[in-house]
């Protein structure tokens, strides 16, 4: 590893900042965004409105079902009933009671002998989701029934009416009142089942809203209400404080009791309900809910929602003074509320976060708050925050300021790169761009877990003294510049050169785990034999001296730091493990093998590698502490001829000595 020079001139390291530039284009980005949301919440884009309700949607479905009043029953015209008619087709000694169900439209008189057990069982109030237009000319009998029992429980029952429109939406639409007939219902108000329908189509607001929006200006509004606030009125509970906003839904289809229609045309069923006292005091709103109806809405808890069923959600929401309001209804307002409270967040943040990842969280993390906030403001203040904007504003700013910092962040470190080159290695460089906050406590030191890797020529000193110095030089840099480029390969860091010897270490400055660091030294050594047989091979075809090396391998706990004087330093591993190492390295011309590994880098590689026990061997320093070595022949499943072959040589290479000594 090249020196860390720390000469006076040498270059004092700063947090890394963005360019002004790229700052400035964050910032300016951030202002768009604001000012594209501003305009797009003045103007009341149908995106935005959709974008407002989907997150409204959101929210009661993370809220999940709530308990709805106990006082909200639905009696429903589901398929159940309808198939009591087929049965008194089927068999109608047997099912006589079921006889205003046979075919549908059900006869009237079913409705008033059910509106009749109702008030009979103690009901406040009946609201019927059915809208009685003509007489029935087949059963004039019940329709009198049905007229004798509206008569009797006057205002306790409501019956629906409807607002229809015909016509080409292109050329005009027209529209009229559909009531019920004089008969059952002789004069005004009459009880609208109308909701106003959202962007999607789905339905979220009052009924009341319809009847001010859509009716008032066409001189309709005085002559009706809701069908949910008529039944709240005709139940006789105290008027809720508003009547216009937004509904606040309990739950999924289902949440309020449904009892299927024929029960209270069936004796035994009838009693029971009596019995259990199913009916008293509530709210009872008959409605269709089979599939063939098709009386079906979507609401932020289900795209199929029975109509009834909407309405007992509707008449909940009154009843419990629930009713949702807009925090900012003047689209001015919350436009400026919008752009100026998104610009501010963004101001604070760019100014307290430096870096684009911190300052891309904070946006992120205001983003999610926001939403959480709203959130509660809409469960339980009942009001409606502006949320989808102002949480869009704030992601695209975040992520607009992550781009622009991380490429002004990336020339800087560029420039700072080919700053620090000239002083440290490029391993070194890579550490200190990737944790600069972290620089000063990097050259203090630190303790590390590491391989390290000891290499030296063998019969180095002879081969000097025999060689002339041009041909040895030559010869020198060829070997370190095959054994450094394997080293590099295998993600090791050179530590530094000792003459014709290497230091290598994996896991330091940059590590990639323990066995990783381990095994990339393995593989390290691995390929230094094979570098080194084909120079073998090289060098005896050109008639150059052959040179044989070892390779020392250990695994344990160093001081990795800024080691030097004032004036000159650099950035390396001591300790106890590299002392080790470099025993290790020393003992492989005793054992006549080329790598010697440690027991504690054994352990870490056992299951990749092929080993060769060669014993405990005590090391200078460590007194009787003995290091169990292993001659290293290769990774498993790979062929050993590599080791083989670098064996037969080291044998030859011994013979030759031993002959000449």
């Amino acid at each position: 590893m090249k020196p860390l020079q720390t000469a006076p001139r040498a270059p004092k390291l700063q947090p890394l900042r963005s360019p002004i530039a790229l700052s400035s284009l964050g910032y300016g980005l951030v202002i768009t965004w604001a000012t594209l949301g501003a305009i797009a919440t003045t103007v009341n884009l149908g995106t935005v409105q959709w974008m407002e309700h989907r997150a409204q949607t959101l929210f009661f479905r993370l809220r999940g079902t709530t308990p709805p009043p106990e006082n909200v029953v639905i009696l429903e015209m589901d398929q159940s009933s309808l198939d009591r008619g087929k049965d008194y087709l089927a068999d109608p000694q047997s099912n006589p009671d079921f006889e205003p169900l046979q075919t549908y439209p059900w006869k009237r008189s079913a409705y008033a002998r059910v509106i009749e057990r109702l008030m009979q069982a103690g009901a406040k109030a009946v609201a019927v989701d059915v809208i009685f237009v003509d007489p029935r000319q087949d059963d004039p009998a019940g329709d009198a029934e049905l007229g004798r029992v509206l008569v009797k429980y006057g205002d306790r029952v409501v019956l629906a009416s409807q607002y229809e429109t015909f016509g080409n939406p292109d050329s005009g639409e027209m529209g009229q009142l559909v009531v019920p007939n004089p008969q059952f219902q002789a004069e005004p108000p009459y009880h609208l089942i109308n909701f106003l329908p959202e962007p999607d189509q789905s339905v979220s607001q009052l009924p009341e809203n319809f009847i001010q929006q859509v009716l008032q200006p066409l001189g309709l509004a005085q002559d009706t209400h809701s069908f949910a606030l008529a039944a709240l009125k005709a139940a006789q509970f105290s008027s809720p404080e508003k009547t216009t906003g937004h509904i606040y839904f309990y739950g999924r289809p289902t949440t309020f009791p449904r009892i299927p229609f024929w029960h209270l045309l069936s004796p035994e069923n009838w009693a029971y309900h009596q019995q259990q006292q199913t009916f008293a005091g509530k709210v009872v709103l008959i409605g269709p809910v089979a599939e063939s109806f098709q009386d079906f809405v979507a609401t932020p808890f289900s795209e199929r929602m029975p109509g009834i069923e909407l309405h007992a959600n509707t008449l909940a929401t009154l009843m419990e003074n629930r009713v949702i309001q807009d925090a900012l209804p003047n689209p001015l307002g919350r436009a400026g509320a919008v752009g100026l409270g998104t610009m501010a967040i963004a101001t604070f943040l760019i100014y307290r976060f430096k870096r684009p990842v911190p300052l891309f969280l904070g946006f992120l993390g205001v983003a999610i708050a926001w939403g959480g906030i709203s959130y509660f403001s809409l469960m339980y203040g009942y009001t409606i925050l502006p949320v989808a904007v102002p949480f869009t504003i704030l992601l695209l700013s975040g992520l607009s300021n992550l781009t622009t910092g991380s490429i002004a962040d990336q020339l800087e470190k560029r420039r700072l790169r080919h700053t620090l080159e000239r002083y440290v290695a490029a391993p070194i460089v890579r550490e200190i761009l990737t944790n600069s906050d972290d620089f000063q406590s990097l050259l203090k030191g630190r303790r590390v877990r590491a391989a390290v890797l000891f290499c030296d020529i063998r019969g180095f000193t002879n081969f000097s003294l025999e060689t002339e110095p041009e041909q040895l030089v030559e010869q020198l840099n060829t070997y370190l510049n095959a054994m450094v480029e394997v080293i590099l390969e295998a993600g090791g860091t050179v530590d530094k050169f000792i003459g014709d010897a290497i230091m290598a270490e994996f896991g330091s400055p940059i590590s990639q785990g323990e066995e990783a660091d381990a095994l990339n030294a393995i593989h390290a050594a691995l390929a230094m034999r094979k570098a080194l047989l084909a120079l073998q091979d090289e060098w005896a075809a050109r008639g150059q001296a052959v040179l044989f090396n070892g390779v020392g391998i250990n695994f344990g706990e160093a001081i990795a730091g800024d080691i030097g004087s004032a004036r000159r330093r650099e950035y390396a591993l001591i300790g106890d493990a590299v002392n080790v190492a470099s025993r290790v390295e020393g003992l492989t011309r005793k054992l006549i093998t080329d790598i010697l590994i440690t027991e504690s880098l054994y352990e870490k590689v056992q299951d990749a590698v092929e080993v060769v026990p060669v014993g405990a061997h005590e090391m200078k320093g460590r007194g009787q502490n003995k290091v169990m070595l292993y001659s290293l022949v290769g990774l498993k499943g790979t062929s050993s001829e590599p080791y083989r072959q670098m064996h037969r040589k080291l044998h030859q290479h011994h013979g030759l000595n031993l002959k000449e000594s």
